[in-house]
């Protein structure tokens, strides 16, 4: 009975389908219909009142022209003279007849066609002489619908008689009765058409669709481990539904995984782990109705504009991996310089738009910057001068004054953006992002003292020697402690800019809160090691059956695979990256032809003449490397310099070995912290430069000097050869740790140290 009821409940619901497409073309041609009769109404109301205006228009010319010569004759009495005219109208087209009549209503002339003492006609021609007033009206005859129209004739002194024309009007009945048979036709040709496309619409473009979109859901909410076989419509009708029953599938996805996880959690009475959903929770309990305002260069979504066509893209940025997964959960507002071509196509009047556009949670505030104010504050200033300063990466920073006036101008901008955005709100909450607004905190704090400014600072920060270079590091100083709280990746970080703040200005250090006080405020400078949206929900989010490009398909056949994924950045140690690679091809042949090193590098600040000439050397060394030990089809590194979405980038991590993250000074980087993620299996391992950030967590991770060729050289051979045990027990370490100190915890205690402060 159990697999027969199937076949069943498939007929019963067919049955059902059918009926309810049925009951659709039914209703489509019922509406259809109406509206044919309703028309028609319409017309025919409008062609008889036509018609008849017409006909009675024609009686009068025709009467008040034989009026003039028959009413002499009728004082006269020329009897034979009236009959004769009579006669010689009757033949006329559509004309009907013609009587003259006497007071008393006597017929002195008729034609042939006038029916002697109809009461009908006799009627009429008795009112107009009673009245002395021209009318007339439509009577059925023996000889069918005519028009009767009448006049009164006179002597000197009265009303002495009448004249009648009568015109046939059973044209009009026929001119009518045309217009509801062609429009009978034409309705049942339409539905018969009409029909027929709505079942083929409904039929391939809608029912099929959806039902590979209910199948797709129902997987999910059956908590199915197997992908759907059924492909999701990709057509343009339906597209918009299928992307979001994709975010529907996604989130029941998340929410089935999130339960079992809750379940789990509760049976073994551990912790509740950061969530979104925690992290708005949160937020509501300690910020009690304050506004969120996150200020930052870059946007979490780029509109660009492309042969009229208007679409989106998140750009390639660890600043917003970080910061939306704390906007989704905490809504508000997020200031950032609008940059991508059709950005300005999108906004409201106000420079706004609500994002992610596929599901919005919160608002984005375009800000618009010339071309000139590009240049100077973010190519020269910020990325000339205090990049390389801070990353104290062997790239001389640039300092130009024209650069410094328009990084202070750019800052004003956002300053005047924000103050107008904040200018109703008591007491907002400003999470200011990064390098580009070290001016922005005393900007806003001079204007709007109420507001609790927070300022976490993305990158490293150098030690006194080196940032004392920089020409303009008081005023900088002086801006970054107009915050509340001043957050940094590391403790190390936090050691020297308040070193550097005790060399530079005069201000009171307590050491104790290890806090700054400068002008009767207080700033406390703390660690935040920023990470990403890691919990077990990951797998939905990321879609787990996401398959690669043919760009990718060498990497399944590859015994080992390593990658790395990075901006094209000096700082990143791409190139120390490839010479280590190329010593472990030399040093170790036999992983020669069973080896793939894959590189993702999408493109950055490429207006910087740094960035071109870097992207040059790396291209070189590629192709390099790649001559050097090419064996047939194989080459052993695949370099990849596009723009890839999370999804893919999530799927590369899985088909990789290891993971070559080498930068030569990092304040973080979420890549390593995304590789463990991605690796649900609790394989793979992590190489990590002993100068980023994350060494300082993941000491699980094979730690190596980027500067040391042969050391690197060396890890990528350990990591190729470690026993599975050994990878399992390094990687489960770390992924417990980035589960445990997610970016909804991030967010919340830097959140959570704001609102102490204020």
């Amino acid at each position: 009975m159990r697999y027969n009821s199937i076949p069943f409940v498939c007929r019963y619901t067919a049955k059902k389908t059918m009926k309810r497409i049925i009951g659709s073309i039914l209703f489509v041609i019922l509406v259809a219909s109406l509206i044919t009769v309703t028309f028609t109404v319409n017309q025919v109301n409008q062609e008889e009142k036509s018609l008849q205006t017409d006909l009675q228009y024609r009686s009068t010319l025709v009467a008040d022209s034989l009026r003039e010569s028959v009413e002499p004759n009728f004082i006269n009495k020329s009897n034979t003279y009236l009959q004769n005219v009579v006669e010689r109208f009757a033949t006329k087209e559509r004309f009907a007849g013609l009587a003259i009549y006497d007071n008393k209503t006597a017929t002195v002339a008729a034609s042939a066609a006038i029916p002697p003492n109809d009461k009908q006609i006799t009627t009429i021609v008795s009112e107009v002489m009673d009245a002395d007033k021209a009318n007339g009206d439509f009577v059925t005859l023996p000889s069918g619908k005519v028009y009767i129209f009448a006049l009164p004739l006179h002597d000197t002194k009265s009303v002495v008689g009448a004249l009648m024309v009568a015109q046939n009007a059973s044209y009009i009945d026929s001119r009518l009765f045309a217009i509801w048979r062609n429009n009978v036709i034409r309705l049942f040709t339409q539905a018969f058409l009409l029909s027929l496309a709505v079942l083929m619409v409904l039929q391939w473009v809608i029912y099929e669709p959806v039902r590979a979109l209910v199948f797709s859901l129902k997987a999910v909410r059956n908590s199915s481990s197997e992908p759907s076989e059924r492909k999701l419509p990709n057509n343009p009708f339906l597209r918009p539904l299928a992307v979001e029953v994709e975010n529907v599938r996604r989130s029941l996805s998340e929410a089935n995984v999130r339960a079992q996880v809750e379940a789990r959690l509760r049976l073994e009475k551990l912790d509740t782990p950061w969530t979104a959903e925690r992290l708005s929770e949160f937020v509501k309990d300690i910020v009690k109705g304050r506004k969120i305002y996150t200020i930052s260069n870059r946007e979490p979504y780029i509109h660009t504009k492309e042969n009229g066509i208007t679409q989106y893209h998140v750009p390639a940025s660890g600043l917003a991996t970080a910061i939306e997964p704390m906007m989704h959960a905490c809504g508000g507002t997020w200031i950032a310089h609008g940059s991508g071509s059709g950005d300005r196509e999108v906004v409201d009047a106000h420079d706004r738009i609500r994002v992610p556009p596929d599901d919005p949670k919160y608002t984005l505030r375009r800000v618009w910057l010339t071309e000139k104010e590009e240049n100077g504050y973010y190519y020269g200033f910020a990325n000339e001068g205090l990049w390389p300063l801070c990353h104290i990466a062997h790239t001389r920073p640039m300092f130009r004054k024209e650069d410094w006036e328009a990084y202070k101008a750019v800052n004003g901008k956002f300053a005047e953006v924000v103050l107008s955005e904040i200018k109703d709100v008591h007491r907002p909450i400003l999470f200011i992002q990064d390098y580009h607004f070290a001016l922005l905190p005393r900007m806003v704090k001079r204007a709007r003292p109420d507001a609790t400014i927070g300022l976490f600072w993305h990158i490293p920060w150098p030690n006194w020697e080196s940032f004392s270079v920089c020409p303009y590091r008081k005023e900088l100083l002086d801006g970054m402690l107009g915050s509340d709280l001043l957050g940094f990746h590391t403790q190390l970080h936090c050691n020297n800019f308040v070193d550097t703040v005790g060399k530079e200005l005069e201000s009171l250090i307590d050491w104790q809160q290890f806090a700054v006080v400068r002008g009767g405020h207080m700033t406390t400078v703390k660690p935040f090691p920023i990470s990403i949206a890691f919990t077990d929900t990951s797998v939905a989010a990321r879609g787990e059956g996401y398959t690669l490009g043919k760009e990718f398909d060498v990497m399944k056949s590859m015994p080992h695979v390593a990658i790395g994924v990075d901006r094209l950045d000096y700082t990143k140690g791409i190139l120390e990256r490839l010479q280590a690679i190329d010593l472990f091809l030399e040093t170790y042949p036999a992983y020669r032809t069973k080896t793939l090193f894959v590189q993702i590098a999408a493109p950055s600040r490429t207006k910087i003449k740094q960035y071109k000439e870097f992207e040059h050397e790396v291209d070189a060394a590629v192709s390099r490397i790649n001559k050097k030990y090419q064996s047939g089809s194989w080459q052993p590194i695949l370099f990849s310099k596009r723009l890839h979405t999370h999804e893919e980038i999530d799927a590369l991590y899985r088909e990789s070995d290891v993971c070559l993250v080498t930068s030569l000074h990092d304040g973080m980087n979420l890549v390593a912290k995304e590789y463990i993620a991605s690796h649900r299996d609790e394989k793979g391992v992590l190489i990590l430069s002993q100068f980023a950030g994350a060494s300082r967590e993941l000491r699980d991770a094979l730690i190596v000097n980027p500067y040391n060729i042969a050391e690197v050289s060396d890890a990528i051979r350990e990591g190729f050869e470690m026993l599975q045990s050994d990878q399992t027990r390094r990687m489960r370490k770390m992924r417990s740790l980035v589960k445990e100190y997610n970016v909804y915890r991030w967010s919340a205690e830097f959140l959570r140290s704001m609102i102490k402060l204020s």
